[in-house]
């Protein structure tokens, strides 16, 4: 459950983004294109982790300085409440999830922050996580997004050296198109599995395909 000040409504990302680049938030927390990764892995993950655990990674390990309580409110709402929009995107029929992306000069989408901060909210919980590594099909959609953070943070992501630079361009070319799906794929794998346990599978935790 989120605490009662998760922020109602659309999520104002550019103000968020404005803070989360300011000199008063730490000099390590993450940006809105990583915080949204980072909360799609924390939302469709294997187990619950909470905000009281997840909100200090978002600031790198420090505390963000808030000018009064009403901003505190107002910032940690929107973290909250971008993780509200990414539940609820998830679970509509058809999906509307939408990851937040950079976009270069030309237009381009730039997905290495998103895929490094859903690679940490992987990190929460890396045992849980193997078992979707140990699943041939589903290892096929979480390793793309450990290959793009790779690229970036190799002590994050993965960094295989026998990967050609020919795979590696195509898969940049196609991330912006391909994370979402892996995100629905690896959220309906961790949906059956919890169903399988309880003996039920739910209708919304059907694979999309």
């Amino acid at each position: 459950m989120l605490p009662p000040f998760s922020q109602p409504g659309p999520v104002d990302l550019d103000a968020l983004n404005d803070y989360l680049l300011s000199d008063r938030s730490p000099p390590e927390c993450m940006d809105v294109s990583q915080l949204d990764g980072f909360l799609a892995g924390v939302v469709i993950g294997p187990e619950m982790v909470m905000p009281s655990e997840f909100l200090p990674v978002v600031w790198g390990g420090a505390h963000p300085d808030f000018a009064d309580a009403a901003e505190a409110e107002a910032i940690i709402g929107s973290i909250l409440g971008r993780y509200n929009e990414i539940a609820e995107s998830l679970d509509a029929e058809p999906s509307e999830y939408a990851p937040v992306f950079w976009e270069d000069r030309t237009g381009n989408s730039i997905t290495e922050d998103w895929a490094v901060g859903f690679m940490q909210a992987v990190a929460l919980r890396s045992d849980a996580w193997e078992a979707a590594l140990f699943d041939d099909e589903t290892a096929m959609l979480l390793i793309p997004i450990g290959i793009i953070a790779g690229l970036s943070e190799p002590e994050i992501g993965l960094n295989d050296a026998t990967l050609s630079d020919e795979f590696l361009d195509e898969l940049m070319e196609r991330a912006a198109d391909l994370l979402p799906g892996c995100v629905l794929g690896l959220r309906a794998f961790w949906m059956d599995r919890a169903g399988a346990a309880t003996g039920s599978c739910p209708p919304s935790s059907q694979r999309r395909h």
